[in-house]
């Protein structure tokens, strides 16, 4: 997902003035609660997500189907970005895609529990998807797997974590190549994530 400016600080929406001072995670997710667009927060002010093009949304798309596919029945499911993950360092991302083995109660705002994160790469956020975020997620204790998905050609890296918590990863090319994520039962070919793409 994109991120775009910071939000302004004025205006007649409803508990703008938060907006003008750091917020915590708490004060965001329900500040999230009344608004129509999607944000995520950045050193403790929000920053509003912006769209993105048919061939990113079509990868997403076939992620959720994809793993909703493979965790029926299980006590892991994918969620879209609507469903935030909260860093550490008390920021709160909106992954494209995230696999949660956590609390489903329906009332809640975020994962309690990601085992797995998917990005889609886009122009805009490439770096801070590969360097910023990744190094966020990294921090969950709970995460064992991040997947960053080029939207427009078949290839993707994908991070691991390794026994003693260390992170290692592989750059993955082609249709038929398997990404096995033994701690959420799943392995899944490289393709499915194209369905229907020209890539």
């Amino acid at each position: 997902m994109m991120a775009a400016n910071l939000v302004p600080l004025t205006g007649c929406c409803p508990m703008a003035e938060l907006k003008s001072e750091p917020m915590s995670a708490e004060a965001f997710l329900a500040w999230c609660l009344d608004r129509e667009e999607r944000y995520e927060l950045v050193d403790g002010l929000p920053r509003m997500m912006t769209g993105a093009r048919r061939a990113h949304d079509r990868v997403v798309l076939n992620a959720l189907i994809a793993f909703g596919g493979l965790l029926r029945g299980s006590p892991c499911e994918p969620g879209s970005a609507d469903i935030a993950v909260r860093i550490p360092n008390g920021n709160v991302r909106r992954p494209d895609v995230s696999i949660d083995c956590g609390d489903k109660d329906g009332s809640l705002l975020e994962a309690t529990r990601p085992v797995a994160i998917v990005e889609v790469l886009s122009p805009s956020t490439r770096q801070t998807d590969l360097i910023r975020k990744l190094g966020e997620y990294q921090t969950l204790p709970s995460l064992c797997y991040l997947l960053f998905l080029e939207p427009e050609e078949v290839s993707a890296v994908f991070w691991h974590r390794v026994p003693g918590g260390t992170w290692t990863y592989l750059s993955l090319i082609g249709r038929d190549t398997d990404i096995a994520m033994p701690e959420v039962g799943v392995t899944l070919p490289l393709g499915a994530f194209y369905e229907g793409t020209d890539a």
